[in-house]
């Protein structure tokens, strides 16, 4: 329930910044290692936007691929959660670089 408060937050600021007054469309990037059930997300973004300038509007969910840098192989290896191994050399120490994300990436408003 934050997190969709929060996303509902950014977007009360960002419409007195950028003067638009109604959200249509909510574009959210979301990486595996994100640690967001994505289920929840929306149900709790549809109840947090009652009465507000995003009521009605559409949560679309962009889903990011996890990647890590192996430090002892130097490859860079794709990982579906935390504590993956590496899949070139069985390693454990991994160094995530993308799927953690969680952002906006575009907003439809009028």
């Amino acid at each position: 329930m934050s997190i969709a408060e929060g996303i509902v937050q950014t977007l009360e600021d960002q419409a007195r910044v950028q003067h638009y007054s109604r959200v249509k469309t909510v574009w959210l990037e979301i990486g595996p290692l994100a640690a967001i059930e994505k289920e929840s997300l929306l149900f709790c973004f549809d109840a947090v936007t009652r009465d507000t300038l995003a009521e009605n509007a559409r949560l679309d969910i962009i889903d990011l691929p996890g990647e890590a840098w192996c430090l002892a192989c130097a490859s860079r290896v794709a990982i579906t959660q935390r504590y993956d191994s590496c899949s070139e050399c069985g390693s454990y120490q991994l160094q995530v670089t993308r799927g953690d994300e969680l952002r906006i990436k575009e907003l439809e408003v009028e």
